[in-house]
């Protein structure tokens, strides 16, 4: 029997479109209110805020994110190759207008090492350009021994102009130059994201695509670190197979190390992970995380300070670090012209992290957000803070789930922590000139744990599934070897390819009857299944399209053990041979063979099958292609007297066979053509004569 489908309404797309037109182009006062609200979230949640429920999770959740903030931009301003003043100002900035402007509850938005990476790779490039020295650290400035007076003595080249390259700017204003320049663009790539709606972009980055990608860029990232925990001086290497070429460069080297910096980051290391360790073993009986990162730097800071590590013993540290802001300036037109390409997958890597840990935690916390309203946030926590020499942000992972650990309740949290960087901004800064940059490179090595241990999931990953380890295998590999973008690159379009590849060689089955049923499975799979006589069961677990057509066809002849093209080229040849030989009156043939022993060499089998099911429950959608395949089965069987039904097709593929013709002009076969289950079929098959 034949369903009877429902009459579809045609749809007046035009009139669709110019409603929707009027609609968004009309301006009225409550429009006017809604847009404003929506655009800032915070106008809608902040009056309904609870404080007597929320205030105290927050301060506390506030004053410890911003307490681990200010080490972590410390330190990250190595991966960025920028001073730590723009670090604690990125930090500053982006609190606040996520504040504003966000919609999830709890993620932590700021700094992040992987973004810092990207930006510190552009910035180190754009620098070699230039003409300038990587290596070629600036003097401290020791003024009369006071650290007020080595941040004041620092501040002129804060105020500098950017104008390209020239006497007037030096390595310093170039660099935070090209990284302001980098952030806008990013920043308005992600705008204009959210204008148009393009979030579906970051459904092209899998789970292995992002693991991959981020354990690769870690591997990056400790690679870089390696030389300020030894205390050696090698050049920063730049472009493809970077990593390689720092390992042999650090080996190279080895001999040059500085004993008191290896000294150093021994015990730091083994501090920071001792500490990180028992934190996750007793975090249930912890109120909040330790604050290792911070003493650890305020302890390591006064030894340095007072043993003089940087005059006795060479030992590099942090320098001056001036209090205050410097004035916003506009990024440099001609500078963003040169990062536009960079930009790119800065802006998709810094949206999908922020979207995919904002809907993580908004699903665990039973609310909802809004993808493009965070894409437009994400977007501006990179567009404003770049007038003030800040460079670009993303939510992290470990800061958010601190975050939840220590109470959070909303974005009041984040307001908190940039008042304690402000804090730093204003009055604390020049105290962490003696700081050792080793130290720094200790706590992002010990904060790459978690990306790290990727590795040890790869056996368990491996047996869930094959193809998403590979993935992630290739997209790491490329991330670590060449470079993060190109990683980047790499996996997205390494996992497209298999997902094609898979559609090109999906599985296919013959398929038997479960005993003493109607339903019919894989004959490979399953004990005791009984076929059906004179009736083959074919399932293709694929759409049917260009691709893969002809895989169809070969797997269909070779499980069906029956080509019917050679079958027909086989029975042509020898009626035409038979008809030769009656002619001459000659029984036998050129070999000497009879017209029968003729037979049993051009036809060497008997066909143990009237009718070919095909099972098409598995086949989402066929294209013109796809069509036309199916319609070459059935007429190539057709002339094998051998009869095609069609069974489980949905609504799109029973169209896409009327649009193609395969029913014929008025459809009147469909009735012994298509069937709406395999059993239905094989009965029909069954009463055919």
């Amino acid at each position: 029997f034949l369903m009877e489908r429902k009459t579809q309404v045609k749809i007046n797309r035009k009139e669709i479109i110019l409603d929707k037109l009027r609609k968004t182009c009309s301006c009225t006062p409550q429009k006017l209110k809604n847009f404003v609200m929506d655009f800032f979230p915070v106008l809608r949640w902040l009056p309904k805020y609870q404080c007597k429920e929320y205030i105290w999770g927050d301060v506390m959740s506030g004053l410890v994110i911003g307490i681990i903030l200010v080490p972590q931009a410390i330190a990250y301003s190595l991966l960025a190759g920028l001073k730590p003043i723009y670090s604690l100002y990125t930090s500053f900035f982006a609190n606040i207008i996520y504040f504003l402007m966000g919609t999830s509850r709890h993620v932590s938005v700021g700094i992040f090492s992987l973004i810092s990476l990207m930006v510190g790779q552009v910035v180190d490039r754009e620098l070699l350009l230039a003409g300038f020295d990587l290596n070629d650290d600036a003097p401290p400035a020791l003024g009369d021994g006071s650290l007020q007076n080595d941040s004041l003595s620092n501040t002129t080249a804060f105020n500098l102009t950017i104008a390209g390259i020239n006497a007037e700017c030096g390595k310093e204003c170039y660099a935070i130059g090209i990284a302001t320049a980098l952030t806008f663009v990013a920043g308005v790539y992600q705008v204009l994201m959210g204008i148009f709606r393009l979030g579906f972009i970051s459904m092209y980055l899998s789970e292995s695509v992002l693991d991959g990608f981020a354990t690769g860029a870690s591997l990056t990232i400790l690679t870089a670190q390696v030389k300020y925990l030894i205390g050696i001086k090698i050049p920063r290497s730049q472009g493809h197979g970077m990593l390689v070429i720092t390992w042999i460069n650090i080996f190279r080297n080895i001999s040059q190390a500085n004993l008191c910096d290896v000294i150093t980051s021994t015990i730091c290391i083994v501090v920071l992970v001792t500490a990180k360790e028992l934190g996750d073993r007793y975090k249930h009986k912890l109120k909040f995380p330790l604050p290792t990162e911070l003493v650890v730097i305020v302890v390591a800071t006064l030894v340095s300070h007072y043993g003089k590590l940087n005059e006795v013993y060479a030992s590099s540290v942090s320098g001056a670090i001036p209090t205050g802001f410097i004035p916003p300036k506009v990024p440099e037109f001609h500078l963003m012209l040169r990062v536009a390409v960079d930009a790119l997958p800065l802006a998709i890597v810094s949206f999908v992290f922020t979207v995919s840990l904002s809907e993580m935690f908004a699903k665990k916390y039973a609310y909802a957000i809004r993808a493009n309203q965070e894409m437009f946030a994400v977007g501006f926590c990179n567009i404003i803070p770049s007038f003030f020499h800040s460079f670009a942000t993303s939510a992290a992972l470990a800061k958010t789930l601190v975050k939840t650990s220590t109470g959070c309740q909303t974005q009041i949290s984040g307001v908190i922590s940039a008042m304690v960087v402000l804090l730093v901004l204003l009055f604390l800064a020049p105290l962490f000139y003696s700081l050792q940059k080793c130290v720094l490179a200790c706590i992002i090595i010990v904060s790459l744990r978690g990306a790290l241990r990727k590795f040890r999931d790869v056996p368990a990953r491996y047996h869930v599934n094959k193809v998403d380890t590979l993935v992630w295998v290739v997209t790491m590999s490329a991330s670590a070897l060449v470079s993060t973008e190109i990683g980047l690159l790499v996996g997205i379009v390494f996992s497209m390819l298999c997902i094609i590849v898979r559609t090109q060689r999906p599985r296919t089955a013959l398929l038997g009857q479960i005993q003493d049923t109607s339903f019919y499975e894989d004959d490979l799979e399953y004990e005791n299944l009984s076929t059906v006589p004179k009736v083959k069961i074919f399932r293709f677990e694929a759409p049917l399209y260009y691709a893969n057509r002809n895989y169809f066809l070969k797997s269909l002849y070779r499980l069906t053990n029956l080509d019917p093209n050679l079958e027909a080229a086989r029975r042509k040849k020898y009626e035409k041979k038979e008809k030769q030989h009656l002619k001459k009156g000659n029984h036998r043939t050129a070999n000497g063979l009879g017209i029968g022993e003729t037979t049993l060499q051009l036809v060497p089998k008997q066909i143990d099958f009237q009718a070919l099911v095909v099972d098409c429950s598995s086949i989402s959608f066929l294209d013109t292609t796809g069509v036309n395949t199916l319609k070459e089965i059935l007429k190539d069987y057709k002339n094998l007297n051998i009869s095609v039904l069609l069974a489980c097709c949905n609504p799109s593929v029973i169209d896409s066979l009327k649009r193609g013709g395969y029913f014929g002009r008025d459809f009147g076969c469909m009735q012994e053509m298509l069937f709406y289950s395999i059993h239905n079929a094989v009965l029909f098959a069954k009463d055919q004569k």
